[in-house]
């Protein structure tokens, strides 16, 4: 009797594996039955913008953590498929750091030409997946939302692929329920114009920070007050910009910070990263995680070790992205169709540990990106997935964290060149600062009939 195979979710990472299967399938191949359940309307996952925030229209949490003017924080060089190249999508090569609509584009390009649509059941959120281990099956309960009919169907395999971005992790702070301003979540941030000739307080230094911060003061606000608990980024700021150790209280709009100082804030946007959930799981197959470069309880980062029938994607701390997710799905496809043997369950964890001990004595982020360079190098190794320069990718990254320590507001008008074409990318035609419109049309240069009246900033 023909498998059958549960997806959780249709962002990159549930798309990488519906698009591994089908390679197989087009190669000749039989492959299981695929469904793969996603709670939006559309694919694409986080790329996926909706101006909605904190439930949707169906009572769900929003999904989306993204925002308008929102590009790329890394080279695309660096997460093209290497089976799609940016090049082929577009019919040209484009510059190095496009807006979010650019790449949901690109995202759903290969995944149209692949015609895979019709294993999604869009709109449908998992409710519960349990394991029977008398006829060793999981049963997969969803919810159709348009519908709203609740239904269970039986699966020889589940892959987890619901990401770990969307759910915010919300600290607080003394005074925070008298605050006479604005506090949100950056999952919930969506408009930089919003904070136009207002002062600033960011709570943390990831990314999101960095580029929120960034995104603000490009649009217009005031000033940009960054609270670090460990240690600040360190990038040359604009004038405007302050690093400051970690909140302690706010009193009205006065932030007290841990060295005493001061600062009257308007907002305050916490930028303090996102929680692994995973709700329709029970304990047996939950992975519980922080955000970092190598869980444990997955083999090869991927194999659910406690049960090898389920899967994770992309749950990792991120230097690479979407070429990393085809990896790991090319890999989790193979031992589904048992091309690849698994070892025993301490054959795998003594694996797995052997990885985490390398982990937890990476040294800054070189270290960090030849590290998860050698686990991509390590799966495509393992599958027929299309080989790339790995090594070239690297150095890519360590340049791009150079560019950034260089010229912070600058660093994403540098360019780099594709490891799958050889080619060169273009200079994009309007300095990053100087690039109000976000729009896939604006970024790729093509005239529209209706033309925007440009939004102005104030730096």
């Amino acid at each position: 009797m023909r498998k059958r195979v549960a997806v959780v979710g249709a962002g990159p990472s549930g798309l990488a594996q519906l698009r591994a299967f089908e390679s197989a399938r087009a190669k000749g191949a039989e492959i299981p039955e695929i469904v793969c359940f996603e709670k939006q309307e559309d694919w694409g996952g986080l790329w996926n913008y909706t101006w909605r925030t904190g439930l949707d229209e169906y009572g769900e949490p929003v999904h989306c953590s993204m925002y308008r003017y929102l590009w790329s924080n890394g080279p695309k060089e660096c997460l093209e498929f290497a089976d799609y190249s940016f090049e082929e999508h577009f019919g040209k090569a484009i510059p190095s750091y496009p807006p979010r609509a650019v790449l949901w584009d690109y995202i759903k390009g290969r995944v149209e030409k692949s015609g895979v649509r019709d294993w999604c059941r869009f709109r449908t959120p998992v409710r519960a997946v349990d394991y029977n281990e008398q006829d060793g099956k999981f049963t997969v309960t969803v919810k159709d939302l348009r519908r709203q009919h609740v239904y269970s169907e039986e699966f020889d395999h589940v892959v987890v692929a619901n990401g770990h971005f969307s759910t915010p992790n919300v600290p607080a702070f003394e005074g925070f329920s008298t605050f006479n301003g604005r506090i949100l979540h950056s999952h919930d941030f969506r408009d930089a114009v919003e904070f136009k000739d207002k002062d600033i307080l960011i709570i943390g230094t990831s990314y999101s920070a960095e580029d929120i911060g960034s995104q603000c003061w490009k649009y217009g606000c005031k000033s940009v007050t960054v609270s670090y608990r460990t240690k600040p980024m360190g990038f040359d700021w604009p004038d405007n910009w302050t690093e400051v150790p970690l909140l302690q209280k706010v009193e009205n709009k006065t932030c007290t910070f841990a060295d005493g100082t001061t600062k009257e804030v308007d907002a305050i946007i916490l930028c303090t990263g996102y929680l692994h959930n995973f709700p329709f799981l029970p304990d047996s197959l939950r992975l519980e995680t922080s955000n970092r470069l190598w869980p444990l309880g997955l083999f090869k980062g991927v194999v659910w070790e406690s049960n090898p029938k389920m899967f994770y994607l992309g749950m990792q701390d991120q230097f690479y992205t979407f070429n990393m997710f085809d990896a790991q799905a090319w890999f989790v496809r193979d031992v589904i169709l048992d091309r690849i043997k698994l070892p025993s369950s301490g054959d795998m964890a003594k694996d797995s540990m052997q990885w985490r001990k390398r982990e937890e004595k990476l040294q800054g982020p070189t270290e960090q990106i030849y590290f998860q360079g050698d686990y991509v190098k390590q799966l495509v190794a393992a599958t027929d997935y299309p080989s790339f320069n790995v090594d070239a990718v690297n150095e890519m990254f360590i340049e791009w964290e150079h560019h950034k320590a260089e010229d912070i507001m600058g660093y994403r008008n540098n360019t780099y060149t594709s490891v799958l074409t050889g080619n060169s990318q273009p200079v994009h035609h309007t300095p990053w600062v100087e690039a109000m419109d976000d729009s896939l049309e604006s970024y790729l240069g093509i005239e529209s009939d209706s033309k925007k009246p440009a939004l102005s900033s104030k730096r």
